[in-house]
């Protein structure tokens, strides 16, 4: 049986905090979603650290701007961008392409929640699903070489507690059958988010690769455009800084140095629980099965037509 991760840190520990004494210099890392909500303060604090980071967005026009506050703001002149749509296998494919050399940090930071109506992709993939997740488990596949290359490359799958309203919907993930619900929808799509760092881990670790799934916390931003704002109670807000610490934690700390396969909240692995509280706290057990992981993969895999590596 493995043992839990605790840390010093905690639910109000900063980037700043859990980053104290880590050099990123010469280190490279992919963001998606990088130019907006929590992302910019991911970008920021790997950018404090010296690596060189690339914001992977939908909008160039509109991340150039923060792009150039984050250069300015930290010092480090290694902040670009690349154009990454999630939902468009194409784009993904394009960004992989033009990435040359290794890959230290994938950081799948992206995503949409709550969409009011169905949407679906061009291939008829539920939108939440094919972009929190299908996007994500695309362009990691699509950059393995890259951080294979890197040595000890780190994969950060940004879950959330969304994940506890649902497991993966493994016989009908897209809702070509059973009722639209917006959050059961968002809830699968964090589920996967989840189970792809157990997935990760367990085919990549032989190529130095492995990969942990962090909850940020409530934070006010863009993404809860569609429930009305953050609603949760004051006491239990972060702050983005706040937010953005835990993804820092699992991607930088050398505790975590080959160990992955696990779900951080508040910086710490979480407790896994067999029901949803009324906190909304712990990881699912459904969420870290490694049955479900690999049937997910080999899922993913099947829909993008692409081998199972």
């Amino acid at each position: 049986m493995t043992t839990s991760i605790t840390t010093k840190f905690g639910f109000s520990s900063t980037t700043s905090d859990v980053t104290e004494g880590i050099d990123f210099t010469g280190k490279r890392v992919v963001i998606t979603g990088g130019a907006s909500g929590i992302g910019i303060e991911t970008a920021r604090a790997f950018a404090r650290i010296g690596a060189d980071v690339t914001l992977a967005v939908r909008n160039l026009a509109a991340a150039e701007p923060v792009a150039a506050e984050l250069r300015e703001s930290t010092g480090n002149p290694n902040i670009s961008l690349g154009r990454v749509d999630l939902a468009d296998l194409t784009s993904i494919a394009g960004f992989a392409e033009q990435w040359s050399g290794p890959l230290h940090v994938l950081v799948n930071n992206a995503g949409i929640m709550a969409l009011p109506e169905l949407q679906r992709t061009p291939e008829g993939w539920e939108m939440q699903f094919a972009t929190n997740y299908l996007g994500h488990f695309a362009l990691a596949t699509a950059l393995h070489s890259a951080l294979a290359a890197a040595g000890n490359a780190r994969v950060v799958s940004v879950s959330s507690s969304g994940h506890l309203f649902s497991p993966v919907i493994f016989d009908d993930p897209h809702f070509n059958f059973i009722p639209y619900d917006a959050l059961i929808a968002y809830g699968q799509s964090k589920t996967a988010s989840a189970l792809f760092a157990v997935a990760v881990t367990e085919r990549w670790a032989k190529d130095g690769i492995t990969s942990n799934a962090v909850m940020p916390g409530a934070i006010a931003t863009n993404l809860q455009r569609h429930t009305g704002g953050l609603r949760t109670p004051i006491e239990r807000q972060k702050t983005p800084q706040q937010g953005a610490a835990t993804t820092l934690y699992v991607a930088t700390s050398p505790e975590l140095e080959g160990i992955g396969g696990r779900y951080f909240e508040d910086v710490n692995e979480a407790r896994v629980v067999v029901n949803r509280g009324p906190d909304y706290t712990g990881v699912a057990s459904y969420a870290l099965d490694p049955t479900n992981a690999d049937r997910l993969w080999e899922l993913s895999a099947a829909l993008l037509d692409r081998r199972a590596a």
